[in-house]
């Protein structure tokens, strides 16, 4: 999967910025039909889908990345070293 990894610290962005961001890199590197597969938020320690993560208890690799690679995810879009994270197919 190839990742973009984003320094957008100075813009302040929210959740919703960023994913709008995401998709909207996503749809260029990708094509218009891009999906969003799963994603992660740092600070409120969300992600979706929900509960992925259960069984990486104590791993390094976060279930919802490992979710989106297992599916066929072709781009993962990082924000401020991992603060939100997109992965999309």
């Amino acid at each position: 999967m190839k990742t973009l990894r984003l320094d957008t610290t100075e813009l302040g962005l929210d959740f919703n910025a960023a994913l709008k961001l995401a998709t909207a890199i996503s749809r260029q590197q990708l094509d218009e039909d891009a999906m969003l597969l799963s994603w992660y938020d740092r600070e409120r320690d969300l992600e979706s889908p929900a509960g992925v993560s259960e069984c990486h208890e104590g791993c390094a690799t976060k279930g919802s990345w490992d979710y989106a690679l297992n599916r066929g995810a072709r781009l993962a879009v990082e924000f401020d070293s991992g603060r939100y994270t997109f992965c999309f197919l």
